[in-house]
């Protein structure tokens, strides 16, 4: 762990802004199937949380034992549109923690900017993170490469070791600790804490305790 003060903090968008993944996994699960790829509950966890579509869409072609057609998620689209409409929420305590950051922050998401700003927007976050938004589709590789966060930091203007990671996937905290920068795992979704512990990685279980334990709160 480096001694560095955090200079900026970066926190993923789904299960650690907004509480998504609990929905995505759930569609997810009902679209791979009728696409003839079953998964169990823990399998959809361990694979697919935190993963970018390109990484998604490799393992459901696995699974089935062909691949899937280019567009193929085209006809289940507005299925994920209605249940996040319906039953979207952000995470607990994430609009105190980020009143509470007396630094700045930013989102660095294996989304593309569409779904982010859909997801931010319906739950109220979208203003906090205006011109502050990055995307896999901004880099040629996504989560768990560092990528994503290197290039977040660097239009942010500050170098890897100060900077913060906020995380619910195991691909996550991968990409941030190869990236050099700090990571903090979240344990209140769907991941297990064993699958985000490692080195330079703090863990915890509330939202709220994450100003103390960065230290810029």
């Amino acid at each position: 762990m480096t001694s560095h003060p955090v200079e900026l903090v970066i926190f993923d968008c789904d299960g650690v802004l907004v509480d998504s993944e609990r929905l995505y996994c759930r569609v997810d699960r009902e679209v791979f199937a009728e696409l003839g790829a079953d998964f169990t509950e823990a399998e959809m966890v361990e694979r697919f949380v935190g993963s970018s579509k390109d990484m998604l869409t490799a393992i459901v072609a696995e699974r089935r034992g062909r691949p899937l057609e280019p567009g193929w998620d085209a006809p289940f689209r507005q299925r994920y549109e209605d249940v996040l409409d319906a039953e979207l929420t952000a995470v607990e305590g994430v609009a105190d923690v980020l009143d509470a950051l007396a630094v700045p922050y930013c989102l660095a998401s294996n989304g593309s900017h569409a779904s982010i700003r859909r997801n931010l927007g319906r739950t109220g976050l979208l203003e906090r993170f205006e011109e502050r938004m990055f995307s896999a589709r901004d880099v040629d590789r996504g989560k768990p490469a560092p990528d994503l966060f290197l290039h977040a930091a660097a239009a942010m203007g500050v170098p890897p070791e100060r900077c913060a990671v906020v995380e619910d996937s195991r691909y996550g905290v991968q990409a941030a600790r190869a990236a050099g920068m700090r990571a903090f795992g979240y344990t209140g979704g769907l991941t297990l804490a064993s699958h985000l512990e490692g080195p330079g990685t703090v863990l915890f279980g509330h939202m709220r305790e994450l100003p103390g334990l960065l230290g810029v709160g």
